[in-house]
């Protein structure tokens, strides 16, 4: 069998757990999800060398690419929710972070993504593009997005929805809770109002806090006009460059709530797979939304299967056959990408995929020991806790 076409056999089965009404399109996914791999690019033609189909004309496999890109038919978020739903069918762990974001394409376009945190970096789970001139969206936007993503998430699972400032709103807090059952750790302004028992309202940006020092109010209330009850705060001061941390829970706070607060960072990293450290979006030239997303479809069906790769690599500890380093210094993403290329290229076998269990990694990712140690032990706070609710 050639090396090219045990990835296109491999890559056939996975894509055939999506509800495919016909195989063709099935068959044009993995081309396209192919050409990314090797080309590291979204460019349409710079993946025609390696395709092996009986087309004799490259222009023939460009259109092919274009038509799918363009057909109406291929509902992305649709067809990406049953891989995505297998994947996480076998979660381990009692909860599963997701984190919410959005990006700009050619300061036209919103692409508004939900991910599941995993190992450092972020599985997108759903999504979808607007032509939008801002990062910025409102809640009845992506609302149903929230609850088509629930239908995909394992059950007896707790989650915990992760997002920055833009998402500080009391209705998504709302709804969160009282829809979802699901709990929430977002940063919010220092312009908002809080009321505290016997205290009043006070905007948080009159709380001053010094470097190393941390505040956690528990069982107040949020937003003066459109009051959020019962939650919880985390405003924390980081000692070395001061940075202020504002985060809202719907659970107690303590300081592990700003360390999970800290996995929503893993999107940008997602995002940034998806642009400058890997996929580079821009190149697409794409300049309609609903091509955009199914060029989505392409990307992210790539991330989980390189993910699931590189997952498979460490756990055969055979990571340092393709990563330098001597602790892991490249993603579970990144590890799975170049374990595929190499493999290829000396005819080793690619690692039969399976799910995603559990956000714990039995491998950090650490540059040296050194740095590893001072980047654990970095954020130390003094910390008071206020319960405003006995």
């Amino acid at each position: 069998m050639k090396p090219r076409l045990s990835l296109y056999d491999a890559l056939f089965q996975f894509v055939g757990q999506c509800a495919w009404s016909d195989l063709r399109h099935a068959s044009v996914l993995v081309w396209m999800v192919m050409g990314v791999i090797h080309e590291g690019s979204v460019n349409l033609t710079r993946w025609l060398a390696h395709v092996q189909t009986p087309a004799m004309q490259a222009q023939s496999t460009q259109r092919r690419f274009s038509r799918w890109i363009q057909n109406q038919r291929i509902h992305p978020t649709y067809l990406y929710g049953r891989l995505i739903q297998s994947a996480l069918a076998d979660w381990q762990d009692a909860v599963m972070y997701l984190s919410f974001d959005t990006t700009m394409l050619w300061d036209q376009f919103c692409v508004m993504r939900l991910t599941v945190v995993y190992r450092g970096r972020a599985i997108p789970v759903i999504w979808r593009v607007l032509k939008h001139g801002s990062s910025s969206v409102k809640f009845v936007v992506y609302q149903d997005l929230l609850a088509k993503a629930a239908n995909r998430l394992p059950a007896d699972v707790k989650i915990v929805f992760l997002a920055d400032r833009g998402f500080g709103d009391y209705k998504l807090m709302r709804y969160l809770r009282s829809e979802l059952k699901w709990h929430y750790r977002i940063r919010v302004k220092s312009n908002h109002w809080v009321w505290r028992r016997g205290k009043g309202w006070q905007q948080l940006s009159g709380f001053h806090l010094n470097r190393g020092e941390s505040l956690m109010l528990h069982s107040v209330k949020l937003f003066k006009r459109h009051r959020v009850d019962g939650v919880y705060l985390a405003l924390a001061r980081e000692l070395e460059q001061g940075t202020l941390w504002l985060i809202v829970s719907s659970e107690p706070t303590t300081l592990q709530t700003l360390q999970e607060y800290g996995y929503r960072f893993s999107i940008e990293e997602n995002f940034l797979d998806d642009k400058s450290n890997g996929f580079e979006w821009e190149d697409s030239g794409l300049r309609c939304p609903l091509a955009i997303s199914r060029l989505c479809l392409v990307t992210a069906v790539a991330t989980l299967y390189l993910t699931l790769q590189g997952t498979a690599v460490v756990a055969a500890k055979h990571r340092r056959w393709v990563d330098p380093h001597w602790f892991r210094g490249s993603s579970y993403f990144k590890i799975g990408w170049n374990w595929i290329k190499t493999a290829l290229t000396r005819q080793w076998t690619l690692f039969a995929v399976s799910s995603l269990i559990s956000n714990h990694d039995p491998d950090p990712v650490k540059a040296s020991k050194s740095q590893y140690e001072r980047q654990r032990y970095r954020f130390e706070f003094q910390v008071h806790t206020i319960n405003y609710g006995t």
